[in-house]
């Protein structure tokens, strides 16, 4: 087996999961090798399978590299294609290997691990590869009909190029991550708000709080590839998000975010969770019409109170598990603690995650405070924490 050089854990989400790969013929097996690395960033335990044509393309040494795991190619005694599997992932899957596994045919280890996932209902996801002719023909949507009427998966990217291209890894391991973990207790649908609001001054100018979204972005990844069902509500962001998120709605102004907010309570959604993380503006005024002009020697402006979107929703979202976020500058951590229960007094929210700004981006401070009814819970030390406390709560 060739020496495996490591990876950088990025998240627990598929920690404990067993997870087939299984690699066709398909010239996007030359993605393989980036494929089986993004999944050991996410902690999931691998097997991987290749057919024969498949190392015409791709050789097992780079994929034992790549995984860290020997690779089958070939008919062996102990037969390891019908061990057990949490999931089975077919990527890239040309249309001959969803054909013969869609009819049954088994002429090869690949499709004998098919046909017992099949057989013992492990979920199989397939990720089809083949230039757009192919893909548009008939007969394939009638294969990729069959495999959801069979109760599995397949995911497809947009046509670039005249052709259907296998998603980038992250899309690949984030989604058969939210898939493979929805299956766990307590699964949720969560409304998060994240980034920035901005409200205009003119027709030309505005003003805007400081939040780049990242840390909203984050969470919502986290919840999403651990099996949640993840609607975000976003502001002005300067940070994106690192995954393909399917349920993302664009507000900027504090009024458009309390809208959509308000629209999504009120929905066929019904989310259990709210996560209030975006830096909604506290006061914003009318508007001048125009541009004013430059060149005075001053603008005064006078600044209203915006409404405060948790008490706006309180009705609305009913008994829901609720997290609040404060940012204060300036202050103590006993200061900041007080603030934080005061919310939680005021608002009804359950949590709230608490921030000092001049310690947020220091190493030697605390990234935040976990804040309930009596003080500190918990003491996080960074984003992982963060993420990973709040999943825990939503989770219980």
């Amino acid at each position: 087996m060739a020496k495996d050089t490591g990876v950088e854990i990025l998240s627990s989400s598929l920690e404990g999961k067993h997870i087939l790969v299984i690699v066709s013929g398909g010239i996007a097996a030359v993605e393989s090798v980036r494929l089986c690395r993004e999944f050991r960033r996410h902690s999931a335990q691998l097997s991987i399978m290749m057919s024969k044509e498949a190392g015409k393309i791709i050789t097992p040494l780079a994929l034992s590299w790549a995984s860290g795991q020997e690779v089958l190619t070939d008919w062996e005694s102990d037969m390891k294609q019908l061990d057990g599997y949490d999931v089975v992932l077919v990527a890239p899957a040309t249309r001959n290997t969803i054909s013969k596994h869609i009819h049954g045919i088994m002429d090869s280890p690949v499709m004998m691990a098919l046909s017992a996932a099949r057989g013992n209902k492990t979920p199989i996801i397939f990720i089809p590869s083949m230039h757009q002719d192919l893909f548009d023909d008939p007969v394939t949507s009638e294969l990729l009909e069959k495999i959801t009427l069979e109760g599995n998966y397949y995911f497809v990217d947009n046509e670039k190029e005249g052709r259907r291209k296998q998603p980038p890894p992250s899309v690949i391991v984030s989604k058969l991550s939210n898939l493979v973990n929805s299956f766990s207790q307590n699964r949720r649908k969560v409304a998060i708000t994240l980034g920035a609001t901005r409200a205009p001054i003119d027709s030309v100018r505005a003003i805007q709080n400081a939040s780049s979204g990242k840390t909203g972005w984050a969470i919502a990844e986290h919840l999403f590839m651990m099996g949640h069902e993840v609607h975000c509500i976003a502001g002005k962001t300067s940070a994106s998000p690192t995954i393909e998120l399917p349920n993302v709605i664009r507000a900027g102004s504090p009024e458009e975010m309390l809208k959509q907010s308000i629209n999504l309570a009120k929905s066929n959604v019904k989310p259990d969770v709210w996560i209030h993380s975006a830096a909604v503006l506290d006061y914003s005024m009318t508007p001048e019409k125009g541009k004013r002009p430059s060149g005075q020697d001053k603008w005064e402006i006078e600044l209203q109170p915006t409404l405060k979107h948790i008490p706006e929703l309180a009705d609305l979202v009913g008994e829901c598990i609720r997290i609040g976020f404060k940012l204060e500058t300036g202050v103590s951590e006993e200061e900041l603690i007080q603030k934080s229960l005061k919310q939680i007094s005021n608002y009804g929210v359950d949590y709230v995650i608490a921030n000092i700004l001049e310690q947020i981006a220091d190493e030697k401070f605390p990234r935040a405070r976990l804040v309930g009814n009596g003080g500190i819970i918990k003491v996080l030390q960074n984003e992982i924490d963060i993420c990973l406390e709040i999943e825990k709560i939503i989770s219980e």
